[in-house]
């Protein structure tokens, strides 16, 4: 062999063509344009609010400025109290910052099982099992009941988080129109009777603030040997006499099967949960994937959860108040001219609609201005072509503070057009 084709045999074969690298992002770029197009006004950015200081529950500072917060989900204002606040410097002083591992491994710490058992007290069930956020406790519930085979039924405005669970299992899914007991017992009926169903259902839907009818939705389930899985994450604290949520206010306990929860809402801190008195219910520790294959809540979160949990049991006084709130500021925004999601206050969230982006960023731009904050929710998290601010009231808010809000809303919505 001579020199030449030695050195050509040592050479990579030199392809014939490389195809050019695909971006994965250009599917993005209509939105990527959007928000660049939409900053280029001036307004600023919606959705990279940074809190430098959180004074109180209803209070921080936004830009050095003194803010109401009317968009946080801290429906019973107990991310400050004092009780709550001590019970996680104690489990970090006692038990260090972190588990580093899963609950079925190193993971379980005494303070977890002392939140299972505040939620079994709170919820009056025989079984409880924490996970380490809301969305993962939809994520792993739904995806583990329903297997191939099997159905699972929702309603179509259901959160991502119950979304994500059907897409994560293997199971057949259904949807029916938002809170249709008519469409519900309709798609259940054309299903085979023989395989396992779940109808998946809410309390409180989270964008426009509206309740479920369960006690007609159960009923069409449980005549259709559907199990039933509500979503109490907006519901929690407030609804029902014991604080348990729109179930316990409707009067289903008994044949509601599984409920599921957060505590980034009314508990004030992180984690979620499902609670049940189905017998078998504890296998779910063994076979539900995002409870085995994922951290632990440390000590610190899960021991504020169990004291805030326990003082939710007593806390009426605060769930007449918040009512309360949300009855007067539905009323005074209804006043104005604004268009809201509901006809009536249903939950402690009341969205205002907008004709369009432009005019909704406006409005929150103006209400932050004036000392306000509020959510503003856009598609996809809302439905096409609709733009909302979501306001989340907190039993904390004063009746004064509820009249500045009122307050800053007129002037706000008046200046960009809104309201007349």
């Amino acid at each position: 062999m001579t020199e030449a084709a030695a050195t050509a045999d040592a050479l990579p074969a030199t392809p014939a063509a490389v195809a050019p690298e695909r971006d994965l992002f250009s599917k993005f770029d209509a939105l990527i344009a959007e928000r660049e197009a939409l900053m280029a006004t001036g307004v600023r950015d919606p959705f990279a609010i940074v809190m430098e200081k959180v004074l109180s529950p209803t209070l921080a500072i936004i830009k050095g400025k003194e803010t109401i917060l009317l968009g946080t989900y801290n429906y019973m204002g107990m991310t400050f109290d004092p009780d709550v606040v001590q019970a996680g410097k104690d489990a970090l002083d006692n038990f260090g910052s972190g588990t580093t591992g899963s609950r079925v491994l190193n993971g379980t710490y005494s303070p977890h099982k002392d939140c299972e058992e505040a939620l079994k007290e709170f919820y009056d069930t025989d079984h409880a099992m924490v996970f380490s956020t809301g969305y993962q406790a939809n994520l792993g519930m739904i995806s583990t009941l329903a297997g191939k085979g099997e159905y699972i039924i929702l309603d179509a405005d259901s959160h991502a988080s119950i979304y994500d669970g059907c897409a994560l299992g293997n199971a057949e899914i259904v949807r029916f129109r938002h809170n249709s007991v008519e469409d519900l017992d309709k798609r259940l009926g054309r299903l085979p009777k023989e395989p396992g169903k779940l109808v998946v259902l809410e309390g409180v839907y989270s964008m426009f603030g509206d309740i479920a009818p369960l006690p007609e939705m159960v009923a069409v389930a449980k005549k259709h040997g559907c199990m039933v899985l509500v979503d109490e994450a907006h519901g929690m604290g407030f609804f029902g006499p014991n604080g348990r949520g729109v179930y316990e206010e409707q009067g289903v306990e008994a044949d509601v099967d599984f409920v599921v929860g957060t505590f980034s809402k009314s508990v004030g801190t992180v984690g979620g949960f499902c609670v049940s008195n189905h017998p078998k219910f504890d296998v779910m520790r063994l076979v539900c994937r995002p409870y085995v294959f994922t951290a632990s809540l440390p000590p610190s979160v899960v021991a504020t959860a169990a004291i805030s949990i326990r003082k939710l049991m007593h806390a009426g006084n605060k769930r007449a108040h918040l009512w309360e709130n949300s009855k007067r500021l539905h009323g005074g925004l209804k006043e104005m001219g604004y268009t809201l999601g509901t006809e009536t206050p249903q939950s402690a969230i009341i969205a205002v609609i907008l004709e369009d982006q432009t005019q909704a960023v406006a409005l929150w731009q103006s209400l932050l201005e004036g000392g306000l904050y509020v959510n503003m929710a856009r598609p996809p998290a809302t439905p096409a072509g609709t733009y909302l601010l979501r306001c989340s009231l907190c039993a904390e808010h004063s009746a004064e503070q509820v009249e500045t809000i009122l307050g800053l809303f007129k002037a706000a919505g008046q200046a960009v057009g809104a309201i007349g």
